[in-house]
Formats: structure tokens, C-alpha cells, sequence
């Protein structure tokens, strides 16, 4: 593999993928804008005009934004690659990693790097985000999360990604260096039991540091959502109301953890805006995926992704190559693990964009799925009716452009979805 070869490779994916994510974000903004000042037929009876605006404007307000943070995000990737940001900051670490006693020196001088890398990107992205939550999600009244809230979230999101994190990057640095040729066989199997560990751990643990859990306490609902699961055969370990309203006006339901640990949550949000027919229709859906084994496809199709992917960086990491194609002098007095682990990571998401379209075709048919078990165990107008609802206080559009729900959506749009539950 030579250098220059990679480097043009990379340049052209990283093009390529810019100008399409480009034009699909400029065709969503113009279809919506050109359908804004009238409410589809279909919905004419259940959305008002002022609805349908609000949704559209949000919709246009956020691509618009996301066009912004598009080349921004383009130019801080060709930053840390061809432009030598990463290179710059490994050889700064290398450096001050000689004041480490010789033992730790070279663990030491990979999680620095890992650990610059991520608070680096961390501090790129903040501005972003907080205009995102501050500006556009304020304007159209779903933020509700204040500044010290915001940042007291970031600091413990910090503090459990370091405690989790930073043990399992630790292992599979350990054994890049140490395993032979089929390091990346054992390292797939340690991050595989990491993410089972964090599924099981998640619900009890986890979530709760950031949110307010509290049994069901409505008993018609409980009882309604409990004859539900009984009807599908499924068992969890509670059923809980999130304060989701702490922080955003944004409804949902979902199920956590895994095995015997599966919990059931509501946003508060949510009960708040639907009524509990709609309620078991909305959960009826969520028990479809599990009827029709989605999530367990997903688990299974994530875990042979990974495999592949640690097979590749396997022999990635080998070839010269690919450091000096992407801007990274390799070193040849320290370990080459943790360059090698972020310039994966940093190229991977170029070359995967590809693939969108195939895993958005996927996801939506699973969700005809799991409505048409809604259906069958719940009841279709009620089902309809809570989407309805959904779609128009999280003020998503009923009127996207074809071309890019075809390649983003991961849930069909609306029309196509209730036509759907109607036939």
C-alpha cells in the first residue's frame, strides 16, 4: 500500500462524502421550504397549518446548522490527518512522556494520547453543541436543561467514560503489544464482553446518575402495559418514568439493559401527551422489535462489524503506510498501538458513510415490522394517533425529500408509515 495512494484515497472519500452529505442537506431544505405553506391531504384533518409550519421550520433551522457543522467537521478531519494535527500532538506526548518512570512510560504515553485526543475533539465539538441546544432547540420551546445542568452532564459523562473507558482502551493496548499476530481476536473478545457488561450495567448504575427513575405509579397504565407484555410473552424487571423533562420537551419510550435486567421507561414527557391506549399501542411497537428479534440481530450484526473491523486494523497497523498516509509519522522508539486505534477511528466513519442508505433501508423495515405487531396486539388507530402526536411535538416533518429520507431515515416517514398501519 503506498502512502501517497492512501492519502488520494482518503482525500477523494472525504470529497465525495462532503458534497453528497451536501446536496442530500440542500435537497431536504428546499423540498421542505417549496411544501411549507400547506398541510399534506393525509393530514389535513389532524395537523393543523401552524403545526406543520413550526415543523418545517425547525426541520430547515437544524439541516441549515448541520450544513455548517459539516465543513467545519470536514476541515477539523483533514486537521488532524493531512494537515498534521495528530502528528503534532503525538509528537508533544512522546516527548513529555520521557519524565515517566520507564515502566509506565509506555502505557502512559498511549492513554495520554487517547485521552488528549478525545478532550481535544471534546472541546471542538462543545460550541456546537451548546448552539444546537441554546439556540435551536430553545427557539422552538424543547430545551429545558439549564447551562449548570448542561455542564454538570458533561462533567459526569467525562468522569464515567474515564472510569469505564479508559480500563477497557488499557486492555486492548495491552493486547496490541503483547498478543502476537491475533491480538485484535482477543481484543474483539474483550470489547465484547465490555459492551455486554455495559448493557447489564446500564440501567441500574449508569442511567441513573444523570436521570430520575420512578416506578409507574399510574395504575390503569400499569395495568394495561402489564397485560401487554403478558399477551407478547415478555418479562422485564420494572416499569419506570424518566424526568425527561428536566432537560427537553422531546418524548420517547425504550427499553434498557439486557437479559434479566430489561427495564421499561417512559419520558414523562411522553405520558404527559398521550393518553394510555395510545401509550400500549406506542410500547406494543417497541415489544414488535423484540417479537421479530431485532435488537437481537443488531447485537449480533454490531458484534461481526467489530470483528471485521479489529481483523482490519489488525493488519492496518502493520503497514507504514497507513500512519504516513494520513499525515502521522510513526515512531520508532514507542508503540504505534494508539496512533493506530485513532486514525481508525478517524478515517473509519469516511469510508462507512458509503453504507448509510443500506443500513437506513434495513432499520426502516424493521419498523414496518414491529408496527404490523403493534397492530396486531394493540390497536392501529390509537397507534396512528400517537405518532401523530409524537411527529408533531418533537415538530418532525411530514413532508421530507424522498432522496434523503431514503438515505438517512431510519424510521419511515410519516405518510408512508401510517398508510401503512391504515391498509
Amino acid at each position: 500500500m503506498s502512502p501517497t495512494l492512501l492519502s488520494l484515497a482518503f482525500a477523494v472519500a472525504l470529497a465525495v462524502s462532503t458534497l453528497a452529505k451536501f446536496w442530500l442537506s440542500s435537497r431536504q431544505i428546499r423540498h421542505v421550504a417549496a411544501h411549507r405553506g400547506q398541510v399534506p391531504p393525509a393530514f389535513a384533518g389532524s395537523v393543523t397549518l401552524a403545526a406543520h409550519q413550526k415543523a418545517a421550520d425547525y426541520t430547515i433551522a437544524r439541516a441549515r446548522f448541520g450544513l455548517l457543522a459539516l465543513g467545519f467537521n470536514a476541515a477539523v478531519l483533514l486537521g488532524w490527518t493531512l494537515l498534521g494535527g495528530l502528528n503534532a500532538l503525538n509528537g508533544w506526548l512522546l516527548d513529555a512522556s520521557q519524565a515517566l518512570p520507564a515502566g509506565w512510560a509506555a502505557m502512559g504515553y498511549q492513554l495520554g494520547l487517547i485521552a488528549a485526543f478525545v478532550l481535544a475533539g471534546s472541546l471542538l465539538d462543545l460550541p456546537w453543541e451548546l448552539w444546537s441546544t441554546f439556540r435551536i432547540e430553545q427557539a422552538f420551546g424543547f430545551n429545558r436543561t439549564t447551562l449548570g445542568l448542561y455542564f454538570a452532564d458533561m462533567a459526569k459523562g467525562l468522569l464515567v467514560g474515564a472510569l469505564l473507558g479508559l480500563p477497557i482502551v488499557a486492555l486492548i493496548l495491552w493486547l496490541m503489544g503483547t498478543a502476537g499476530p491475533h491480538w485484535w481476536l482477543w481484543a474483539w473478545g474483550a470489547w465484547m464482553g465490555f459492551q455486554l457488561l455495559v448493557m447489564v450495567l446500564y440501567p441500574s448504575l449508569i442511567a441513573p446518575l444523570f436521570n430520575k427513575f420512578e416506578p409507574l405509579n399510574d395504575a390503569a397504565l400499569k395495568e394495561r402495559v402489564e397485560r401487554l407484555m403478558a399477551r407478547c410473552g415478555f418479562a422485564a424487571k420494572g416499569l419506570f418514568v424518566m424526568d425527561g423533562s428536566r432537560r427537553s420537551a422531546h418524548g420517547n419510550a425504550y427499553f434498557s439493559g439486557f437479559g434479566p435486567a430489561k427495564r421499561v421507561v417512559f419520558f414523562d414527557t411522553l405520558l404527559a401527551k398521550l393518553n394510555g391506549p395510545e401509550v400500549e399501542a406506542v410500547l406494543a411497537h417497541e415489544l414488535g422489535h423484540f417479537k421479530h428479534r431485532h435488537i437481537t440481530k443488531r447485537i449480533a450484526l454490531g458484534f461481526a462489524f467489530s470483528l471485521a473491523g479489529f481483523a482490519l486494523l489488525g493488519w492496518l497497523q502493520q503497514q507504514p503506510a497507513f500512519y504516513l498516509g494520513l499525515g502521522v509519522q510513526p515512531s520508532l522508539a514507542a508503540p504505534n498501538d494508539a496512533l493506530a486505534l485513532i486514525l481508525f477511528l478517524l478515517v473509519g466513519p469516511v469510508f462507512g458513510f458509503f453504507v448509510t442508505p443500506l443500513a437506513s433501508h434495513f432499520s426502516r423495515r424493521d419498523e414496518f415490522q414491529a408496527d404490523a405487531y403493534a397492530r396486531a396486539q394493540a390497536n392501529a388507530s390509537d397507534l396512528s394517533s400517537a405518532l401523530l402526536k409524537l411527529h408533531e411535538d418533537n415538530a418532525g416533518t411530514l413532508t421530507p425529500d424522498p432522496v434523503y429520507a431514503r438515505f438517512y431515515y431510519s424510521h419511515p416517514p410519516a405518510a408512508e408509515r401510517l398508510a401503512a398501519l391504515t391498509a
